[in-house]
């Protein structure tokens, strides 16, 4: 269900293809449609309301007509990793732990089931009606205030005063009339990703990848990964137990997730629970650095399969993302011989199309390439990707 041009998603239509399956992409994008030849990966494309799950239904009722044997119902795509879930078990292909899933894409119900554990920022949730009679909003500046069905860095803003908290409240309640919004203390350290994949409720760690995050255009915007190939001991552990706590908390049992967190003092928070592999790039990374696939162990365990995680090596890799300085409208784009022809690059993706117009980040939607390169340590690769992202040239007609 949904699927993005490349990246983890994709990635996945790929992986069922090689693993023999006949691939069903439900999309409610149209360009997707017009755009048919771009996805030879996608054996049947079919036009559907992703939000509407009785016109989903409906079209996978279609497709059993059509003497198909659904083997899984799954999504790598928000906000619909839940759904999936939820109508696999309807059809009789579950595996994955909808409930859990569903809470994820809720972060004001991911925060309440935590408030036991030592794990969340402080927070408050405010409407309205009380977002500036609240007394209690104050004491938490500087803070992040956030729509609680976010996703992607869109509807995050960093509030370092009390006016900026005003306008940003004003902003979110504007774009979601009668929501809630979660305030949270804004947490100083190393921001992280942890991707897990959860098998009969053991959870197994795949991947910590250190994050970049970049404040640009009143939005955080994270431009760089670093897979960890060895962390300290003491620290892992305490990490280890955090992860546990809080997907346990989650009520997950089987199925894929990935935790943001930030290591603020000495000790484990978490920024937010997500109910699927990271997008993007993620999968290149992991399966570059580590050799796992680990949209491919997510396919078999939604199809019941034997996993393996176990990893071939262990390379220092580095993902640079690109987003730009100015908007316009794309003329062309140069450097791309020169990056694949630079010292330890593995992997180069740009996404726009000469014509498309580019603009400022304010999601993650708005990176436009990325390149992971790999080193002989974690400063050689970072710094062979970051030189290499450097030689991508996007030239603007602006006004």
């Amino acid at each position: 269900m949904g699927t993005q041009k490349a990246g983890s998603s994709r990635d996945a239509l790929q992986t069922a293809e090689e693993l023999g399956y006949f691939t069903c992409l439900f999309t409610n994008n149209q360009k997707q449609i017009f755009d048919r030849v771009a996805y030879p990966d996608v054996h049947l494309m079919q036009y559907c309301d992703l939000d509407d799950i009785e016109a989903v239904r409906e079209t996978i009722n279609y497709l059993r007509h059509s003497a198909l044997n659904i083997s899984a119902i799954i999504s790598y795509v928000d906000p619909y990793c839940g759904l999936a879930a939820k109508l696999a078990k309807e059809y009789g292909v579950g595996c994955f732990t909808c409930e859990a899933l569903e809470i994820m894409h809720d972060k004001l119900r991911s925060r309440e089931i935590l408030n036991d554990t030592p794990y969340n920022p402080a927070y408050l949730v405010v409407t309205q009606k009380n977002y500036r009679t609240d007394q209690n909003i104050r004491n938490l500046l500087p803070a992040v205030v956030k729509y609680h069905d976010s996703n992607g860095s869109k509807d995050v803003y960093y509030c370092e005063n009390i006016e900026a908290y005003y306008k940003y409240c004003e902003r979110l309640f504007r774009e979601y009339p009668g929501s809630k919004l979660i305030v949270e203390e804004y947490l100083e350290g190393h921001q992280f990703i942890v991707e897990t994949l959860v098998v009969d409720r053991k959870v197994h760690i795949v991947g910590l990848i250190e994050q970049e995050v970049d404040f640009v255009n009143e939005h955080f915007i994270i431009t760089g990964y670093n897979l960890i190939t060895n962390m300290h001991r003491s620290y892992y552990e305490k990490l280890k137990t955090a992860v546990e706590t809080i997907i346990s908390k989650h009520g997950l049992e089987n199925g894929p997730c990935h935790l943001e967190m930030r290591l603020t003092k000495g000790k484990w928070k978490l920024v937010e629970a997500n109910p699927r592999i990271s997008g993007a790039g993620m999968n290149k990374l992991l399966k570059i650095g580590f050799g796992i696939n680990l949209v491919a162990e997510t396919l078999k365990l939604a199809m019941k399969q034997e996993i393996d995680l176990e990893p071939r090596f262990y390379k220092n890799t580095f993902a640079q993302y690109i987003i730009l300085e100015e908007e316009g409208i794309l003329r062309k784009i140069t450097g791309r011989k020169e990056v694949l022809d630079s010292p330890g690059v593995e992997y180069v993706y740009i996404k726009p199309k000469k014509g498309s117009y580019l603009q400022l980040p304010t999601s993650l939607g708005n990176r436009y390439a990325y390149v992971i390169a790999t080193g002989r340590s974690e400063a050689e690769a970072r710094a062979n990707a970051k030189n290499a992202a450097e030689k991508i040239v996007f030239h603007l007609f602006t006004e």
